[in-house]
This record gives structure tokens, C-alpha cells and sequence, in this order.
């Protein structure tokens, strides 16, 4: 297998995490520079057509792409320790938080970045007015999940699942996108700093 990857972009991160919570050694990396619009090739668009990272090229040819779909095929071939959830109430569970996170508070901070960071004005065609509508919708998105943590130790409970990579991540980039997390969420922070202490996080 080769993992097409985007260094530290959100997504890419999400997927080499995941690996390493599998503990499983990450495939071949093939490094694709966003900054220098490799991802925008036409050599690259026949792996993935929507230009997008990462994905994981199978021995067999078949692109994988869109980072749940790569986290839930690892899953499948190496079912411990479950990131996805075990019986049907706990898959429906995380598979519901981790849908709010990355609808909602992911999305948000990544169109902030996007669509206001001056760094992707060569990459984007921007809408400040769009930065700014996400950027009023986060603290909506941040209060949900204070909520959430005010009485479970991670997001769906007490087991570490792929929600918490996908909050975890969102709440990294927050720093980047020139958004602050208030003091006032208390248990965000302290779900974030154990969820980012884990030896997973440095993959």
C-alpha cells in the first residue's frame, strides 16, 4: 500500500493518528506538497479526481479517499483496539459525534482557515464572508461538545474512539486558524490535553 500524504493538514494527521492508535506501520508515504499545488496536478488528479488528501492506494490499484473511508477500512483489517465502536448502540454512538464534529465544529475551523487565512489565497477561490459566518457558528459547535465532556471522560464515553481524533484534530487547527478556545470550556481543555498527550498524536 502507499499512502498519499499532506504532511501537517488536517486530514492527513487524522489517518496517520488512526495508524498509530492501530498500531499498525504506516504504508509507504508518497509526500504531496499542498503549499506547492502538487495535489492539483492532473497526474494527481487521476488518483483522486477531487484533489484531495490523503489517499491510500491499495496493492491492487484502488484509491482510496475521504479519511473516514481510509480509517474504516484499517478498522476492518485490524478490528483492536475499536475505534469505531463494538456492538450496534456504541457504532451508532461515535458514529453520531464523530458526524457532529466533523459537520459541525471541523468543518467550521476548516472554512475559517480556508476562506480567511492568507496563506491559501493561491490555493482558494475565498469568500471572506464565509470565514466569517463559520467563525460565528464555532462557539455553537464548542458549546455542544463542553456539554458532551462535562460528563464523559472522551466523546462517546470512557474509550478513546475515532471522534475524539476528529475533535482533537478540529481543536489543533483552531490555533492556525487564528481562533481561540475559551477558558470557559473546561472540559474541552482537559479532554484535549489528554487526548493530545497520547504517543498517537506526534504520528
Amino acid at each position: 500500500m502507499k499512502l498519499y500524504d499532506g504532511g501537517r493538514a488536517p486530514n492527513p494527521r487524522r489517518v496517520r493518528i488512526f495508524f498509530a492508535e492501530k498500531g499498525v506501520p504506516l504504508p509507504e508515504l508518497v509526500p504531496v506538497d499542498i503549499a506547492r499545488k502538487e495535489h492539483l496536478t492532473p497526474e494527481f488528479a487521476r488518483i483522486n479526481p477531487l484533489k484531495r488528501l490523503p489517499v491510500l492506494m491499495l496493492d491492487d490499484g484502488t484509491a482510496l479517499a475521504e479519511t473516514i473511508a481510509i480509517c474504516r477500512y484499517l478498522e476492518g483489517l485490524h478490528p483492536q483496539p475499536v475505534l469505531f465502536g463494538g456492538d450496534a448502540k456504541e457504532q451508532a454512538q461515535i458514529e453520531m459525534w464523530n458526524r457532529r464534529v466533523e459537520l459541525g465544529l471541523f468543518t467550521s475551523i476548516m472554512s475559517v482557515f480556508r476562506h480567511g487565512h492568507p496563506s491559501m489565497a493561491e490555493l482558494e477561490h475565498q469568500v471572506p464572508e464565509w470565514a466569517e459566518a463559520s467563525r460565528e457558528q464555532i462557539d455553537d459547535h464548542l458549546l455542544i461538545m463542553e456539554l458532551q465532556l462535562a460528563g464523559n471522560r472522551f466523546l462517546s464515553g470512557d474509550q478513546f474512539t475515532v471522534a475524539d481524533i476528529t475533535a482533537g484534530i478540529a481543536v489543533d487547527f483552531m490555533k492556525p486558524s487564528r481562533v481561540r478556545l475559551p477558558e470557559e470550556y473546561v472540559n474541552i481543555r482537559r479532554w484535549h490535553a489528554e487526548v493530545s498527550g497520547r504517543p498517537s498524536w506526534k504520528a
